[in-house]
């Protein structure tokens, strides 16, 4: 709390007013940093709204509050309250996996069959963004994230 304090020019006893602890604090930046995907309302273009989604998760990947998230899910062991309590507070309530929210929308629309969103198809994308990740050593481009649209998600949906 007291390098927070001091870059925020305040002192240690406002922050501790508002956050109990610097897990706290941490879990409620996570939150304010963490995108939310919006489908088109319309529910018309299912292909480019899932590119979107991933692609929302790309551009995150590049960021800090993504960097404190790998650090935080790595130490599940040592810290499984800080981990259920980012899932809870932070992934959750955001709709669980960067595409799960527009499938749902479709789903919802009349437009994907609700039947086929299952734990598998609502997290293929994310995984296959991560795999692809690992393997590359770098964030997919955008023609890796249409290829998981169009070789992935979209035929694991009968699509």
């Amino acid at each position: 709390m007291e390098g927070v304090a001091r870059r925020a020019a305040t002192a240690k006893t406002v922050l501790y007013r508002r956050w109990a602890s610097t897990h706290e604090l941490l879990l409620d930046a996570l939150a304010q940093a963490h995108p939310v995907e919006v489908p088109a309302p319309g529910a018309d273009d299912l292909r480019a709204d899932l590119i979107g989604a991933l692609t929302l998760l790309t551009d995150w990947m590049r960021t800090p509050a993504a960097a404190a998230v790998s650090a935080i899910l790595a130490e599940r062991d040592r810290h499984p309250e800080l981990v259920e309590a980012l899932y809870r507070r932070v992934f959750d309530p955001r709709g669980a996996t960067f595409t799960t929210t527009v499938l749902r929308h479709y789903a919802d629309s009349g437009r994907v069959d609700p039947r086929r969103l299952t734990s598998v198809t609502t997290q293929i994308g994310e995984a296959l963004v991560f795999k692809l990740s690992i393997d590359l050593g770098r964030v997919p481009d955008a023609g890796e994230v249409a290829a998981i649209v169009d070789e992935a998600i979209l035929p694991a949906l009968g699509l």
